[in-house]
């Protein structure tokens, strides 16, 4: 998969993770492994990368007698997921007529 494809579909699943509720690394990861592989060294570029655009806030919390930072996404973040649904839709579109038209030739092949 290309690299940036792949890399703005990291940034809007850490997104939709903490869309409805704050949420911290470890939770994020347990929370998108099922559908995705994900590491701590892939997704905490991804949470720094936000944080710096405006896309979410940190706040450190004192969890167990520990500093555990939560994640909150931002309105700016809520409108990239908005878009990311809406481009999603073009998307699928053209992923629709690619099907077809390779159905269409393994069936002409026969």
């Amino acid at each position: 998969m290309d690299i940036q494809l792949k890399r703005g579909l990291l940034d809007v699943c850490v997104l939709a993770s903490i869309k409805n509720k704050d949420s911290y690394g470890y939770r994020i990861i347990k929370d998108i492994k099922p559908y995705l592989d994900i590491s701590e060294s892939t997704l905490y570029p991804i949470l720094r990368r936000l944080e710096s655009i405006g896309m979410i806030t940190v706040r450190s919390e004192e969890y167990n007698g520990r500093l555990r930072k939560y994640y909150h996404i931002t309105d700016l973040g809520r409108q990239r997921l908005s878009d990311f649904l809406l481009e999603w839709k073009e998307i699928d579109a053209i992923y629709q007529y690619v099907i077809k038209e390779v159905d269409a030739g393994d069936k002409a092949a026969v």
